[in-house]
């Protein structure tokens, strides 16, 4: 029987696990952000307009047979289901709050630590660009002016001079 070869692409003793896809926990959250995004929105406020204007006409208009919240008692099926529209309006936009309060206290930080970081890189930099500059002034301070070369250059010579008279002298 022939060994199987380990294949790259798969790391090592994972070869038989498979990960399925869980629902996100999230999805109260993402629910509550959507419906306050829904009803902040001038559609939402020009539906829940129609929808009160067609309440009223239906129960002002039709005859009584048809009507099924009567405008003598000041139309209370259409109080109390507002009523219970806004009951759970409040909590959720509340909701949605917390979470974006969440993301946004996240991303401060995020933009604290890149701050932060920049700063470091931006001293590292200023004090590098100092180094050199330093080392340029020392190396510029040490440089070879003319007349610093001619008088080296005379001594050189002197001294060349000089050596083949030492050697001539020791020669038979």
């Amino acid at each position: 029987m022939m060994a199987r070869t380990p294949r790259l692409d798969t790391p090592l003793g994972r070869a038989s696990v498979v990960r399925t896809p869980t629902p996100s926990r999230d999805r109260f959250g993402r629910f509550t952000e959507w419906v306050a995004r829904a009803m902040g929105t001038p559609a939402f406020l020009v539906i829940l307009t129609l929808f009160c204007a067609a309440w009223l006409g239906w129960n002002t208009l039709m005859p009584n047979e048809v009507r099924f919240d009567d405008a003598a008692l000041g139309f209370t099926a259409l109080t109390l289901m507002l009523s219970l529209q806004a009951s759970y309006a409040a909590p959720l936009i509340l909701l949605a709050q917390n979470r974006q309060d969440d993301r946004d206290r996240v991303q401060i930080e995020q933009d604290r630590q890149r701050a932060e970081r920049n700063l470091a890189d931006t001293e590292y930099l200023a004090r590098e660009i100092v180094a050199l500059r330093m080392a340029l002034e020392e190396r510029l301070s040490q440089s070879v002016t003319r007349d610093v070369l001619r008088q080296e250059l005379k001594t050189l010579l002197a001294e060349l001079e000089k050596e083949p008279a030492a050697t001539d002298e020791g020669t038979p």
